[in-house]
């Protein structure tokens, strides 16, 4: 049966959730077989096609919005590919097929296969360039922290409202030479920083329950795809977040204007990166906070894997162990 939500017009019928963890478990399967080699392409290339492959057989008219690439020739899932088999409702893709492909290639923690489904024209659809983001969990005011304030004031903010001192909040930053001044403020507030050397959609994730990742929260600069798909999650479980694309170049500002995007300046609210129904879902590649990596056993294959959903606020973990000859090499 579906829901209200879905009668209205919503994002078809609640299977398509375990849908979608299915597309996410073949496309981590696929890249952890690379796993350790130092083929960073060859990873991403395999989740790719393995997510394709997927996506294709399932009963939507999809379009990605946001992919790797912007060229029709382009090898990976690229923004305007059509996905899907025509027949079902129209929706919007977003995809990370390898989230962390260094990650991968080293066989270090956290490497993910993720991506995001709503309903037609839900997503931003923007072009794949950086974009500022900022984010922490759910239960604070709405407008506690923003993208315009200095990271003291942010840090200040949040620590208030958790009632504890700056050098009790952790923010989360992505390892890059372009975050040095970050990272300076930050600590110059007495606040500590993880960093990552990738994978922000994750990084966002773990600022909705500091309790278990002990992150507060998300600063910096990384890829709008991610953002958008973070978003996605956010949306889903709950959380604030702002985002900016970095458009610094005659080049990227056109192509965004192609897109759609006619303030080149324009910061985005959470329900401006995704809203409606959303599906996210996150496959492991390698073992992470996140989630455990994909394990090859004599009796099959092991995946472990979370969907959230926004219009039943649901969250799901799928242990599932893999059998069939869809999975075999």
């Amino acid at each position: 049966m579906a829901d209200a939500n879905e009668a209205a017009g919503g994002l078809v019928a609640r299977t398509l959730t375990l849908e979608l963890a299915r597309v996410t478990e073949r496309a981590a399967v696929a890249a952890a077989r690379l796993r350790g080699q130092g083929r960073e392409k060859e990873a991403d290339q395999a989740a790719v096609d393995a997510m394709r492959r997927e996506l294709n057989l399932l009963p939507v008219d999809g379009t990605v919005v946001i992919g790797e690439g912007e060229r029709d020739e382009a090898p990976m899932l690229y923004i305007g590919e059509r996905l899907g088999t025509g027949s079902g409702p129209k929706v919007d893709i977003a995809v990370d097929p390898l989230e962390g492909t260094t990650l991968c290639a080293k066989d270090m923690p956290g490497a993910i296969a993720v991506m995001a489904m709503a309903e037609s024209g839900t997503l931003l659809a923007a072009p794949d360039v950086y974009m500022q983001k900022i984010a922490i969990g759910p239960g604070y005011p709405s407008g506690l922290v923003d993208l315009d304030a200095s990271p003291a004031d942010n840090i200040a903010a949040l620590a208030r409202a958790k009632g504890v001192d700056p050098s009790q909040i952790t923010a989360i930053v992505l390892d890059r030479p372009r975050h040095t001044a970050l990272v300076a403020a930050v600590r110059a507030t007495g606040a500590g920083i993880r960093l990552i050397s990738d994978g922000d959609i994750a990084g966002i994730i773990f600022t909705t329950s500091p309790e278990e990742t002990g992150v507060d929260i998300y600063l910096g600069i990384g890829a709008a795809p991610e953002g958008v798909i973070a978003a996605g999650a956010l949306r889903c479980i709950g959380g604030q977040m702002q985002g900016r694309l970095i458009l610094d170049s005659h080049d990227k500002r056109e192509r965004a204007a192609r897109m759609g995007v006619s303030n080149p300046d324009r910061k985005y609210e959470l329900a401006d990166l995704a809203r409606g129904d959303v599906i996210v879902a996150a496959t492991g590649v390698t073992d992470g906070a996140l989630l455990k990596g994909v394990r090859f056993k004599p009796g099959g294959i092991e995946t472990e894997t979370v969907v959230y959903r926004s219009a039943t606020g649901t969250v799901r973990r799928i242990l599932a162990t893999h059998c069939g000859p869809r999975f075999e090499a």
